[in-house]
């Protein structure tokens, strides 16, 4: 996959925002040649697995202007950096306990001119802010991200205000089930909005 399919799934992107998903591949490329934040194999599918993965939330909800999002465990800016492309006007805070990877978001950051974003080696017990929603991808499981995040949300149990918003795959009922009763939830395929092969099995959920 190219950014030619990835636009065809976002044709309202300004030129601004198509420049900047332009120059990501080319970024990570010399970054991971120097700390590997992506795996060698899967950087040949970088804008499938990476970008238009990430922007699987942004189908699912719209991060409005003065919104403030904490993007947990955010490894090399995933999916943080392609939704803070996606929503300039929303706050975006991404942390991971990797320093060497926040390292990368920085410079990325930097390079393609997001002023959108500030990017902290940090673990999220150290947070003390509350966000409108946190996001992340399958580096835990819900009720672990649950445990972790939950207090750090300024608004509890509003589906339309935010929440958590994670990215996962596989089958999730036991994850369901072993949540705590006070979080709703909802899950949508990603196949719903993108029809490559990897989307299939892989879902965005909300906790709310």
């Amino acid at each position: 996959m190219d950014t030619t399919s990835l636009f065809n799934y976002f044709p309202d992107l300004t030129e601004r925002q198509k420049e900047q998903y332009n120059q990501l591949k080319d970024l990570y490329l010399d970054w991971n040649s120097k700390i590997n934040v992506i795996s060698r194999k899967d950087m040949e599918h970088f804008y499938e697995h990476h970008v238009l993965h990430s922007l699987a939330i942004a189908k699912y909800f719209e991060m409005l202007p003065g919104q403030t999002v904490m993007d947990l465990g955010t490894g090399g800016g995933f999916p943080g950096i392609p939704l803070a492309i996606m929503f300039p006007q929303t706050e975006f805070y991404l942390i991971d306990g990797t320093g060497k990877k926040i390292k990368v978001v920085n410079a990325v950051k930097e390079a393609i001119g997001l002023e959108n974003v500030v990017a902290e080696h940090k673990r999220a017990e150290e947070v003390k802010e509350k966000f409108d929603v946190i996001t992340g991808r399958a580096v835990m499981t819900l009720p672990e991200i649950a445990n972790l995040a939950g207090n750090r949300l300024r608004i509890r149990g509003d589906e339309e205000a935010g929440g958590i918003i994670y990215l996962k795959g596989g089958d999730l009922k036991e994850e369901f089930k072993a949540l705590s009763r006070y979080w709703k939830h909802k899950q949508v395929a990603i196949s719903k909005w993108f029809t490559e092969e990897y989307f299939m099995e892989k879902f965005v959920v909300q906790l709310f």
